[in-house]
């Protein structure tokens, strides 16, 4: 069988694929915002623990065609282990379409293009890559131990590899507006992340929406009142101001995440103008926007 260790995440997008745990945990896991992987010690799993399983999956889910690695940081591993894994899952699955996994920007400074093509070849073509900001100060708060320029260094070298980006942006992180001391407001963190996106051009862009989760450090500043959590029409202000800030072709944005107020989507630059007259509409009259209800949120 499939063994899980912990809580499962995956993105939205990889409802329906096979999910194997190559790496247990993260092994950065210092972002002031993540609760997931808190419980865990990173640690790189056995490649005869996960051939086992795949050998299992090959007999009872013939029909795989998407897998995603799990956990949070599964491209940090040895590539050697990777291309290992790869081979035995195009050996198990001969409809295999894709193989994706979270890229930490710690994974993506220590993985060499070179090694990057050549996982790609053997079906990895996907990363899944947290930016949560073009603007350097909010990525110091956040603690994600790398600024602006890094982000757009190391995602270019993935780029240059040939494989596709799923990049995902913070909104709220910025704080209200107008700024505060060590918070550049919302617009200004909206403007920079679109910014940083533009820089990179990956292939999809989406939206969570910051929100203080049991046991991070996040959830002790906003303890002792240190967090602004935004307002949904605040939030669609500053989702406004990134759509409308954006210049990339072809890239695919989703805000489907179950932390957004707001579930749009569409396709840059193709949509842009339908997806910043929605949030025009919200703007001009909130008390008749279809904001999802808070039952319905989580992350």
């Amino acid at each position: 069988m499939i063994h899980h260790e912990g809580t499962l995440y995956r993105p939205p997008s990889e409802a329906d694929s096979l999910i194997l745990q190559a790496t247990i945990g993260c092994s950065y896991n210092e972002c002031t915002f993540c609760g997931m992987y808190r419980d865990k010690r990173f640690r790189v799993r056995p490649i005869g623990e996960l051939c086992a399983e795949i050998d299992w999956a090959r007999a009872e889910l013939p029909g795989v065609r998407k897998v995603f690695l799990a956990d949070g940081d599964a491209l940090v591993a040895r590539a050697p282990f990777l291309a290992d894994l790869l081979r035995a899952l195009q050996e198990a699955f001969p409809d295999l379409a894709r193989v994706s996994c979270y890229a930490s920007p710690q994974a993506l400074q220590v993985r060499t293009i070179e090694e990057m093509r050549g996982l790609r070849e053997l079906g990895l073509t996907l990363y899944y890559v947290g930016l949560e900001s073009g603007h350097d100060a909010v990525l110091e708060r956040l603690k994600k131990g790398v600024d602006a320029a890094e982000l757009a260094r190391v995602c270019g070298k993935a780029h240059a590899a040939g494989v596709k980006l799923s990049t995902m942006i913070l909104l709220g992180a910025g704080g209200r507006e107008p700024a505060g001391a060590g918070k550049p407001g919302s617009l200004a963190h909206a403007r920079a992340s679109a910014a940083l996106v533009n820089a990179i051009a990956p292939r999809f862009v989406s939206t969570l929406v910051m929100t203080p989760v049991e046991g991070t450090p996040l959830m002790e500043e906003a303890l002792r009142g240190e967090v602004e959590e935004l307002a949904p029409i605040e939030l669609a202000r500053e989702l406004r101001e990134f759509l409308a800030a954006l210049d990339v072709d072809g890239c695919v944005f989703r805000s489907n995440h179950a932390s957004n107020w707001l579930a749009l989507a569409g396709t840059l630059r193709k949509d842009q103008r339908r997806l910043i007259a929605a949030l025009d509409e919200v703007l001009a009259a909130p008390d008749r926007a279809r904001f999802r209800p808070e039952w319905l949120r989580g992350l």
